[in-house]
C-alpha cells in the first residue's frame, strides 16, 4: 500500500449521518473502507469537531466509538439554536452539521477512500 497521506477532505473516506435529540445534534461518521477506522479514530477528535462547528457556539462535544459498525458518533450540544420546534433557523435538525465534518482535512491513505474515487485522479477531486 503506498502510503500517500496528504490531507484530504473527510467526505472522501467517509460519510456522515445526522439527527437531532432536543437542542442537541447527533453526527455519525462511517467509513467507506473498514480500513480507514483506525485513521479515523485518530484523526476525527472531539476537539477537532469542536473548532470546526465552533461558531455555532455549540456546548460539549461528546465522541463515542463504535467499532463493530466501524462508526464514530458525535453528541453536539446546544448545536440547533433551541431545536427543530423552537429554532427559526433552516437547519432544525442539524443535517449541515455533517456535511462540514465530511470537510475536515484528514490524512489517510488514499487506497482506503471510497471505491468509487480513481486513485490516480483524487487530486483533482479533493
Amino acid at each position: 500500500m503506498t502510503q500517500n497521506h496528504e490531507p484530504r477532505p473527510l467526505h472522501l473516506f467517509a460519510h456522515a449521518r445526522a439527527g437531532d435529540k432536543g437542542n442537541s445534534a447527533t453526527i455519525s461518521v462511517i467509513p467507506y473502507v473498514a480500513g480507514a477506522y483506525e485513521f479515523l479514530l485518530d484523526q476525527v477528535t472531539e476537539e477537532r469537531v469542536a473548532d470546526l462547528l465552533g461558531h455555532r457556539a455549540i456546548g460539549k462535544v461528546s465522541r463515542y466509538e463504535v467499532p463493530g459498525l466501524p462508526a464514530l458518533n458525535f453528541v453536539v450540544e446546544d448545536a440547533l439554536e433551541g431545536g427543530v420546534n423552537l429554532s427559526l433557523g433552516l437547519d432544525g435538525h442539524g443535517k449541515s452539521l455533517s456535511f462540514l465534518v465530511l470537510s475536515m482535512l484528514v490524512s489517510i491513505p488514499v487506497e482506503l477512500a471510497c471505491e468509487h474515487v480513481d486513485a490516480s485522479n483524487v487530486e483533482k477531486i479533493s
